[in-house]
């Protein structure tokens, strides 16, 4: 039941006929005012106006049965007679323009801008057009205006929700067509004013205040007035308040829009309805698009995405789950959500250890977004479900070889299932890619390539690229090559490797020349996600400039993809296809060789880059690369190093697959070594465990003394990063047991160090001090001075947590001067924050704000994200005991943002409490200053 008058006047949708249009204006007036008597004489002139009919209430009365008949079947409202008027009763929540009024309260009083955004679309979503269309008495005439000036104020405070959470360019359309319309409404123009400037667009934005005042003057002798005078002083002088600070990213995860996309007109309509049929609530809708390898369920989802991203203003996640990946194992759902944690803004430090707890994460943090997630190539039901967003106003589609008929029955999804092309779209398809010229001189030979692709958009692709690249052949020859009808039929008669894919790919092989044919089948061997061109080099062990050539040879064959620039993927198929040939095609010494250069290429990377993020680290001894193979000297500044951990990550974990598979147990235990500083910086404790159990378990099987204390010692620090204590202690007591066996002093060393680090989180401060200074002693011992003096605030740290103040300065300022003198930027950040809680707790406040400041803006400088958070609540609470209530109340929230967008749940909870009483000190937090 519903009732409509913020348009045409509708009972039901338009399902009730409620008669004449006199009728109409009875029903309307006495909705207007539901559940409230209005007085005959009232409700007459409300209807005739100044035109009243004769007999007037008779006719009147007349109507109102009418409508009380019409309504009978209805039930939930009643029209009946009181003294001296009529009162129809009715539930305000059924009749739009209540329900729209309602919800504009709730939304004026919501608790925070998403709600009351949320709330505010709901209100003017209710709005179909001009309200009472049709009638037009001078009473209904008046509501209108007042309904009218309701909606705009109502726009008006959305706008100004929606300006907070950051949509300024989304909204800018909309206040340009509505200043249009209300060309001196002051709080508009400040609006759309301050939408201009936080796009970029700022001397847009001055002329039309310019405009504005203008036409004010000439119109009213006026001027605007003080605020949006004073909102023109601000943008003049680039006031920093007015700019949105960031909450959070904006996932845009979607690969690029499909360029040759054709037909699927059904398949993309069905999406759209099963969108739309879950209106005007966004409820769960997945869409499981099912289909055989090669046939563009991928392309059916992204040509749909990227056509209806208005849907998503909150953003877009995308995965490839690699359910039938020919090469790599499907991704396990706990790898693919912790991407999406990090996509959304979570800090890996972050991300909790459990994957029942990252899955709870993901879902709080989409609970009440507006976003698409894409589930490409999925396995099966178990794989895709840990991935469904909680919430009700998520989309997400999935796409699948399998019918993923559990997802159907039992999360409600709607399924498009995917045939293949038909022959009309797959001819347009290929006459688009060749050109219609080509296509329309040889037509029995496009009907031919037609036939015998199958329908398939992957196999078309790669024929119309060789065609393209080719000119001087005929279509006849192509055709030809694929005439053999066995090998194409295979892909139809299973859902495992497509056969005919396989054919098409030997026709597009063979067109290539011989360098690019072999680096085309020695990318199949290397199996990361992606490639970088420097790596290929290694892998080829040509110069850069050949293999930059061959690859856009392979490029133009469709063959492989340029994602980034100078960064190269391939298809599943492709890949799979490549790797065959390559068995085929290659000898076993010369894939040796392709690969031993690669993982060279990593690990002699890897290490340079080591060197910069960790100048002072204990440094393992590495055999020359392979000859051919060229690592890169990365000798720049630290944040080249960490750019190329971040572009490397995954293809460096998959060297070291490579190099354990192969037998390579040195360079495998060595690429673990040279990751962890990078994880251990960036704070991806997951990876930091798995690569270091993958070197552990090498470093075993080699049997060298030295890399199995290492390796033990990786591997304990990994665990006590994840809060795993007693397999941490385990591994760092047999790593000391070990060196004090072979009398390592150097060994010993670092393993105390460790050791203290470890204790400390414990909460064993003065256990942690004892293993601190043995290392301390022992790197003195053993010659290490750059060593020993890095463990000087190390020392002078858990000498201050415990009191000794004096003897910690001491030390502390001794490593600051030591760090200064190497330029170590992180070293010199934490010793400053540990020097700022030393002053701090002597009552040197002035000293303690000047070290805390300098500390944050090192860190800042150097993404020392994992603990900045930490040294911003020290200096909260430093102002707090310094009086400074205002500034700790500042850097507590500044300290609560950084908790929270690393989602560290102590933290958040931590400085809620501190914020809630505005006093008291906290406690320092376990391993900082470390």
């Amino acid at each position: 039941m519903d009732f409509g008058l913020l348009g045409e006047i509708t009972v039901n949708s338009g399902r009730v006929d409620i008669g004449h249009i006199r009728q109409r204006y009875v029903l309307a007036a006495l909705l207007v005012e539901a559940n409230q008597v209005v007085p005959v004489d009232a409700l007459m002139e409300r209807v005739w106006g100044e035109t009243l009919p004769y007999p007037t209430k008779s006719t009147l009365y007349s109507y109102v049965s009418r409508l009380r008949q019409a309504l009978a079947e209805v039930g939930e409202v009643t029209i009946a007679r009181r003294s001296g008027g009529y009162l129809l009763t009715v539930d305000p929540a059924l009749v739009d323009v209540h329900r729209f009024r309602d919800l504009v309260r709730q939304a004026r009083a919501a608790p925070d801008d998403e709600r009351g955004s949320a709330l505010f679309d709901a209100a003017l979503g209710l709005w179909r057009g001009e309200p009472f269309a049709g009638l037009d008495t001078p009473w209904f005439d008046g509501v209108r205006r007042t309904l009218e000036a309701e909606r705009v104020a109502a726009v008006l405070d959305r706008t100004d929700l929606r300006l907070r959470r950051g949509d300024h360019a989304v909204l800018l359309p909309g206040l340009a067509d509505l200043v249009a319309a209300h060309p001196f409404d002051e709080r508009l123009a400040g609006q759309y004013m301050l939408a201009l400037h936080r796009g970029g667009r700022t001397t847009e934005s001055l002329a039309h205040y310019d405009q504005i005042s203008a036409t004010m003057l000439a119109e009213t002798g006026g001027e605007p007035g003080p605020e949006l005078r004073g909102l023109r002083r601000r943008i003049l002088r680039a006031d920093q308040t007015l700019t949105v600070r960031a909450v959070a990213p904006i996932p845009r995860h979607l690969p690029a829009v499909p360029r040759s996309f054709v037909g699927r007109r059904a398949e993309l309509a069905r999406l759209t309805a099963e969108l739309d049929s879950t209106a005007p609530q966004r409820t769960l809708v997945i869409s499981a698009i099912g289909g055989m390898g090669g046939v563009g369920k991928t392309w059916l989802a992204l040509h749909w995405a990227h056509h209806n991203l208005d849907r998503f203003p909150d953003g877009q996640l995308f995965v490839n789950l690699r359910g039938f990946d020919p090469v790599d194992p499907p991704t396990p759902s706990a790898v693919a959500v912790r991407g999406f944690l990090e996509a959304l803004g979570v800090a890996p430090e972050g991300i909790p250890h459990e994957p029942g707890n990252q899955v709870n994460l993901y879902r709080s943090l989409l609970a009440e977004k507006r976003m698409l997630v894409v589930l490409d190539n999925a396995a099966d039901l178990a794989q895709v479900e840990p991935l469904l967003p909680g919430g009700s106003r998520c989309t997400v589609i999935v796409t699948s070889r399998n019918q993923l008929v559990g997802l159907v029955a039992g999360h409600g999804a709607g399924s498009v299932p995917l045939g293949t092309l038909s022959d009309a779209e797959a001819r347009e398809l290929l006459t688009r890619q060749i050109g219609p010229e080509r296509a329309a001189a040889e037509p029995d030979a496009v009907a031919q390539l037609v036939a015998n692709c199958g329908g398939q958009p992957l196999a078309l692709g790669v024929v119309a690229a060789r065609i393209a690249v080719s000119p001087q052949l005929p279509l006849t020859a192509y055709a030809a090559e694929l005439h053999d009808a066995t090998t194409r039929l295979d892909a139809l008669e299973t859902s495992a490797l497509g056969t005919s894919v396989r054919a098409v790919f030997t026709t597009s092989d063979r067109a290539l020349s011989p360098g690019a044919a072999e680096v085309f089948r020695l990318l199949g061997l290397a199996v990361g996600p992606d490639i970088g061109l420097d790596a290929v080099v290694s892998l080829a062990g040509a110069p850069t400039g050949r293999v930059r050539m061959l690859l856009r040879e392979l490029v133009s064959a469709h063959l492989v993809v340029e994602h980034r620039p100078n960064r190269y993927r391939m298809h599943d198929l492709v890949r799979l296809y490549a790797a065959e040939r390559a068995r085929t095609d290659l000898s076993t010494e010369l894939r040796d060789l392709a690969l031993r250069r690669l993982v060279d290429f990593y690990l002699h990377t890897a290490d340079a880059a080591d060197r910069l993020l960790a100048p002072i680290r204990l440094r393992i001894p590495l055999e020359p690369a392979t000859a051919g193979s060229a690592p890169l000297a990365l000798t720049d500044h630290p944040a080249a190093a960490l750019a190329w951990f971040d572009d490397e990550r995954a293809c460096l974990i998959a060297s070291a697959d490579i190099a354990r598979d192969r037998g390579w147990d040195d360079r495998a235990w060595q690429l673990c070594w040279a990751m962890n500083s990078f994880h251990l910086q960036r704070g991806h404790r997951h990876e930091s465990l798995s690569t270091s159990l993958l070197g552990f378990a090498a470093a075993r099987r080699r049997g060298d003394p030295y890399a199995v204390v290492a390796a033990h010692r990786q591997l304990g620090q990994a665990y006590d990063r994840l809060g795993q204590h007693e397999l941490a202690a385990e591994h760092l007591e047999q790593a000391l047991t070990l060196a004090e066996k072979a009398g390592d002093v150097l060994e010993l060393a670092h393993t105390h160090r460790l050791l203290a680090v470890a204790t400390e989180r414990r909460g064993d401060d003065r256990l942690a001090l004892t293993h601190a200074e043995q290392a301390l002693r022992l790197f003195d011992e053993a010659g290490a001075t750059l060593r020993a003096r890095r463990m000087l605030n190390s020392v002078g740290w858990l000498l201050a947590k415990l009191g000794r103040y004096a003897e910690a300065r001491t030390h502390c300022e001794q490593g600051l001067a030591f760090d200064r003198e190497q330029g170590d930027l992180p070293g010199m950040a934490i010793t400053l924050d540990s020097l700022g809680f030393i002053a701090h707790r002597l009552g040197e406040y002035a000293v303690a704000l000047d070290h805390y400041a300098e500390a944050l803006a090192l860190m800042r400088e150097v993404e020392m994200d994992y603990i900045q958070a930490e040294t911003t609540e020290r200096f909260a609470e430093m102002h707090a005991d310094a009086g400074n209530r205002d500034l700790a109340i500042d850097t507590w929230r500044q300290a609560l943002e950084l908790y929270q967008a690393q989602g560290m749940a102590d933290g958040v909870e931590r400085v809620r409490n501190r914020l809630a009483s505005g006093t008291g000190s906290a406690e320092p937090a376990v391993g900082a200053g470390n």
